[in-house]
């Protein structure tokens, strides 16, 4: 979504160092990469030769054992199971990341002898994780061992229900310790390896993964494990889960595969997203394969999904993904009319906006106001709640932030108001009495007006290095490949380029802005996405955009996806470029080629006059200066 440009915050980068040869040093590979790239990778931290190296081609990941304590009786237990055909139960939750672990388990253990079932809450009738009742239920039909995938380990009652019935219980979960733990027979979790392990950005199917890995070895085994790596692919991807470590590594090497997957119930998904013919890189599979799993947690029985991604049968496949494809539909059509509504309620209140959103209506749907609240706060780049009827006079919430806004800590803060809450700092949920919902937004107003008053109103656009139209070409682009895959902890590079002529602007349906900006003798196609602003804008632009290469009736074709706009300042026929620093405020514009910085008293200096040594301070003031006026990436 491109806010409008009274609504932008821009902030560039930090300067690079003034040493020579720092690229050179940290670009040492067989093939090098180019300038702007290492300068953002430098930005992002990879400030040696060795990191870089490692981005571009992770190791191996090392030994689960030596970093899963228990890991070893989650085995051992297990490989009983498979050997007597005992009938277990997987317990999972309703998002991608449970569901797809839950299949990834599922499958794995039925080809390895056992006779797993899924076991899945429903998100409107029991909600999230394992409870007693669903514990009472399965040892009522004799299953005498749990695996938790993605949830389990602040069930504390539903785990001392196992333990008083004889129920064992293998834990395997990415959300926050409790302390003390609840009772279980072996825990697999990321903040149980140590600290510097590559398994702690784990997500549920990475866990999942792991003891299916395991398992297989052990048994010597490795029949279904490719089918397990694509499910740990999707789920990976679909929970936004940090793409480093091993997560890097087995995505890598996964993702390459992914459209020519075994999988009957991927090969469906494809087909009724329209992406038969397209590779399934990290994107296709965040945008068009999650939603349409995550529909089904949202709004049906997750149960759909499990069958979905283990059916070996295509027609059966084909079936089940049309009804993802159906409930994916629902939940658009249920988004875009709770938005509209939030809008609507938010423009009878004026044009003044709260520090916190807050908006509650009983008729909304439990399962997508999520969604709708991560919209709004994209939008307004505050953080908001939408609220739905719960019934006995309770409403539930779900909560979403810009970065720097701590959701987790806020509804802390306001523990006395509220019945129930979790979540961690871009997101969170809770339950709420009818009566004290005025006295909640008074007191999230109160920390978000703090936050905002440190921050800053508006959207901060923050690209991360100077890209110019002259530098994009198909050879850029296959080096930016390189550092694919993109997403939570490394995502997709966002460029600026200065000095932009607007040869074109229109304004499509749906509220889309498509520009033609040229800069020099290139002239490329933009699109803001979403605009907000008005149709004019000024004559030169600064840009943020991110680099997409799309296929247009058989030619390849590059586009910008822009991020942000604003009127070009410091090139020659333009306003200067205002500078601060401290207490100081300095001017700077382009003279030719080059630049200059004036103070307050009017002094000026310019790399020319500063000499070939010039004093640390005025140094990184010019650096400064050439970045902001797009001089230097």
């Amino acid at each position: 979504m491109l806010p409008a440009l009274a609504e932008q915050r821009w902030h560039l980068p930090e300067a690079l160092p003034q040493q020579e040869g720092w690229e050179a040093e940290l670009n040492s590979q067989e093939q090098p990469l180019p300038e702007s790239l290492v300068a953002l990778l430098w930005r992002r931290g990879f400030r040696q030769a060795k990191a870089i190296a490692e981005l571009l081609d992770p190791p191996a990941a090392p030994a689960a054992k030596r970093h899963f304590p228990d890991l070893a009786v989650a085995i051992q237990r297990l490989q009983l199971a498979c050997s007597s055909g005992e009938r277990l139960a997987i317990c999972g939750d309703y998002d991608a990341d449970g569901m797809t672990s839950t299949a990834l388990l599922v499958g794995v253990l039925q080809r390895l002898g056992a006779q797993p079932v899924a076991a899945i809450p429903s998100r409107m009738e029991e909600g999230y994780g394992l409870n007693a009742a669903m514990v009472e239920r399965l040892a009522g039909e004799g299953i005498r061992l749990l695996v938790t995938v993605d949830n389990g380990v602040s069930a504390l009652e539903a785990l001392e229900r196992a333990q008083a019935l004889g129920v064992e219980v293998i834990l395997t979960d990415h959300h926050t310790l409790p302390d003390p733990l609840p009772p279980h027979l072996a825990l697999l979790h990321p903040e149980c390896t140590p600290a510097k392990s590559p398994y702690r950005g784990l997500a549920g199917v990475g866990l999942a993964y792991v003891l299916a890995a395991s398992l297989c070895q052990s048994l010597k085994r490795k029949d279904g494990l490719q089918v397990a790596s694509h499910l740990y692919c999707i789920g990976t991807i679909a929970d936004m889960a940090p793409l480093v470590g091993v997560n890097r590594r087995w995505l890598m090497d996964g993702l390459p595969q992914l459209a020519q997957s075994p999988l009957a119930g991927l090969q469906a998904l494809q087909q009724v997203a329209g992406l038969e013919e397209k590779q399934l890189d990290a994107q296709a599979v965040g945008f068009q394969i999650a939603p349409r799993i995550n529909a089904v947690g949202r709004l049906g029985d997750p149960q759909l999904v499990v069958e979905l991604l283990t059916t070996e049968d295509p027609n059966q496949a084909l079936a089940l993904a049309r009804e993802c494809e159906a409930l994916n539909r629902q939940r658009r059509d249920l988004c875009s009319a709770i938005e509209a509504e939030a809008m609507a309620l938010l423009e009878a209140d004026g044009p003044a906006r709260t520090p916190f959103l807050l908006l509650a209506q009983n008729h909304w749907h439990h399962g997508v106001i999520g969604i709708v609240a991560a919209r709004l706060s994209e939008r307004f780049g505050r953080p908001a709640a939408l609220l739905a009827g719960e019934g006995n006079g309770r409403m539930r919430a779900s909560v979403r932030a810009p970065r720097g806004f701590a959701v987790d800590r806020a509804l802390q803060a306001c523990a006395p108001l509220l019945e129930r809450f979790g979540g961690h700092p871009a997101a969170g949920g809770f339950t709420v009495k009818a009566e004290s919902v005025a006295a909640l937004h008074e007191q999230l107003n109160g920390l978000a007006g703090l936050w905002l008053q440190e921050s800053g109103a508006g959207l901060p656009i923050e690209p991360e290095a100077l890209l110019d139209f002259e530098a994009i070409d198909r050879d850029f682009y296959r080096q930016l490949q390189r550092l694919e895959p993109f997403g939570i902890g490394h995502p997709q590079p966002l460029f600026w380029s200065a000095g932009c002529r607007l040869v074109s602007q229109r304004l499509l349906r749906g509220g889309h802005l498509q520009l033609e900006l040229a800069q020099g003798e290139r002239t490329i196609r933009a699109m803001g996405w979403g605009w907000q602003g008005q149709a004019d804008l000024p004559a030169l632009l600064d840009v943020a955009f991110r680099l997409r290469l799309d296929n247009w009736q058989g030619q390849e074709r590059f586009q910008l996806e822009l991020a942000g706009v604003k009127a070009s300042s410091g090139w020659e026929g333009t306003p200067e470029l205002v500078l601060r620093r401290g207490a100081h405020t300095y001017w700077c514009s382009r003279q030719g080629q080059g630049w200059v910085v004036r103070n307050a008293s009017g002094q000026e200096i310019s790399p020319e006059s500063a000499g070939d040594q010039p004093h640390p301070y005025v140094s990184s003031l010019l650096q400064e200066a050439a970045m902001a006026l797009g001089l230097v990436a």
